[in-house]
């Protein structure tokens, strides 16, 4: 199958079968949202939804967040994986947005990077989330999947060239919800060490089931030899 046909075929599975899909992380705004996926790194979201409401409540505003010492916002976050350093990047965040964007999360992938622990794959979290941007956020799952489903080569060896891949062949209007499909696939179906491929309705599309199935049949095959 030529990957441009793999590509609409794929996309047209989860346009009729996950026609909503959605950031799982809790948030009210571009800045609780920025806050929320800073703390995800390498922690998952449902324990990143049990601190933030405490968090949220006790750093309402850039404004506020700022005037805090890291010690204070590390009791919030005491329970995420590397609670002092994301402390530490929750303030210099706010800190800057004061003093650099008058205290609005922006938009654009440079400014976002300027961010005290903001890294690519946040910033395009934020454009794509907060600000509903073409923007392909690369993590474990998205990488994991795309490369399953033969979204993307082998020679695709980086988040970042997975990224540029996937934003080239998937319609722009489409890269905010394809980034919500893949990264849910990965976290519910196509797991990392189990993938449960016969629960999976993409499985007759996916490179990596067919190459699976291959290997299974010829096995067989050479055993009535």
């Amino acid at each position: 199958m030529r990957r441009k046909e793999r590509y609409e075929k794929i996309l047209a599975w989860f346009r009729e079968h996950v026609p909503v899909a959605e950031t799982e992380l809790h948030y009210e705004s571009p800045f609780q949202l920025l806050i929320a996926v800073i703390l995800s790194a390498q922690c998952t979201d449902k324990r990143v939804n049990q601190v933030t409401p405490a968090l949220y409540a006790a750093f309402p505003t850039p404004e506020v967040m700022a005037a805090a010492t890291p010690e204070a916002v590390f009791e919030y976050i005491r329970s995420v994986s590397y609670p002092n350093n994301k402390a530490k990047h929750l303030v210099g965040m706010a800190r800057m947005l004061q003093s650099d964007f008058h205290g609005q999360v922006p938009d654009t992938m440079d400014d976002l990077l300027k961010l005290p622990g903001v890294g690519r794959k946040t910033a395009n979290v934020v454009q794509s989330v907060a600000f509903n941007k073409a923007a392909m956020a690369v993590d474990t799952h998205v990488f994991r999947v795309s490369h399953r489903l033969g979204l993307v080569s082998g020679q695709c060896t980086t988040p970042l060239s997975v990224e540029k891949e996937l934003v080239k062949n998937i319609p722009e209007a489409d890269i905010p919800i394809a980034h919500h499909w893949l990264i849910l696939h990965g976290r519910y179906t196509c797991l990392a060490r189990t993938p449960k491929c016969d629960q999976c309705g993409l499985r007759l599309l996916c490179q990596y089931y067919g190459q699976k199935y291959k290997v299974h049949k010829d096995s067989k095959e050479d055993a009535k030899k």
